[in-house]
């Protein structure tokens, strides 16, 4: 166990490198921080100046290796655009995207297992009929057009909630949410559902498959053939032996909604990263692109990484042919 997490981390070192060389060469080939951080009524000297104090002139490697030891610190320069460090604007849109996040999986597993079993154990119902439906609305469907509709219908249409923002938030600890206040939790369900239904037929379809190739087995006909209560069956051998692959792919899940919340906080104005994001790529501002990407990069690699070992605890094969 303990080379098998050794060697996660190494891999997982070597990933954050990689990604952290890319958002540097963002720095050093897709703009010039002195021509961003100047006017031009400066004098070449001046700007001569500013590039020798920040470190510019300076070799390939060391720039590099000054880049990671500051990005290890959370520091990645000012904003072109807000003129603001940028550790203080990823702290303040952080919660927002990681709330909305989180409670996108919730509301994704919490539906789509039920859904999955439910349509496994019952194929040919009426209402597994319709949760098959659904799911593929939800994964042929755009993610822009589903929130648009969903502003149509509950928003211009019924006005039973907010289309855009975050609502009132409250600070707790230094970390803002808007879970504990009224307008906070109307704000998140429209943003919420619209990223977590793709997520939601993911998983449901996932779990549906698994569970009905676990139902085909041997061991599955043994339990009834000793007379176990089916519930007994269902709930506690096949859904156990379903779930496994399906925490692999919550993992990955998860990254990605985190990772690809742009489109979601762009529709509905949701003040977190992907919004600060696409902010910044419409100004070219290379230190928050960079932030975020470095960013993103360590939440895959550290879920991937949590998954991995869970995957490995869960499964009793992966010890087995570890060991052997």
């Amino acid at each position: 166990m303990l080379t098998f997490i050794l060697q996660r981390l190494l891999q997982s070192v070597l990933v954050i490198l990689t990604v952290a060389l890319i958002a540097f060469s963002l720095f050093r080939y897709v703009g010039d921080p002195v021509n961003a951080m100047t006017g031009q009524d400066t004098t070449l000297q001046q700007r001569e100046e500013l590039r020798e104090r920040l470190g510019l002139n300076d070799p390939f490697l060391v720039q590099y290796g000054r880049f990671v030891a500051d990005a290890a610190q959370g520091e990645f320069g000012i904003s072109y655009r807000h003129r603001r460090p940028v550790r203080e604007l990823l702290a303040e849109r952080l919660p927002a995207t990681l709330e909305l996040s989180i409670v996108s999986m919730a509301l994704a597993l919490l539906l789509g297992i039920p859904m999955g079993v439910y349509t496994a154990l019952k194929p040919k119902g009426l209402l597994s009929r319709g949760f098959m439906s659904l799911s593929l609305i939800g994964v042929s469907l755009p993610t822009f057009l589903i929130g648009i509709l969903l502003i149509l219908l509950f928003g211009v249409v019924l006005r039973w909630l907010p289309t855009f923002g975050r609502g009132e938030v409250v600070d707790v600890g230094g970390w803002t949410t808007g879970l504990l206040t009224k307008s906070g939790l109307q704000s998140l369900i429209l943003p919420a559902f619209t990223l977590a239904l793709f997520q939601m037929t993911l998983i449901m379809r996932l779990v549906r498959s698994e569970m009905l190739e676990v139902l085909r087995t041997d061991f599955i006909k043994f339990c009834h053939a000793r007379g176990l209560p089916s519930r007994l069956v269902h709930f506690r051998h096949a859904l156990k032996n379903t779930l496994v692959p399906v925490i692999t792919i919550t993992g990955l899940q998860l990254g990605s909604i985190i990772a690809f919340a742009i489109i979601t906080e762009s529709v509905f104005q949701w003040p977190g990263m992907g919004l600060l994001f696409i902010q910044a790529i419409t100004t070219v501002d290379i230190p928050v692109m960079a932030a975020y990407l470095c960013m993103v990069a360590f939440f895959f690699v550290a879920i991937n990484l949590v998954v991995d070992l869970l995957y490995f605890a869960v499964d009793p094969r992966l010890r087995t042919r570890r060991a052997a």
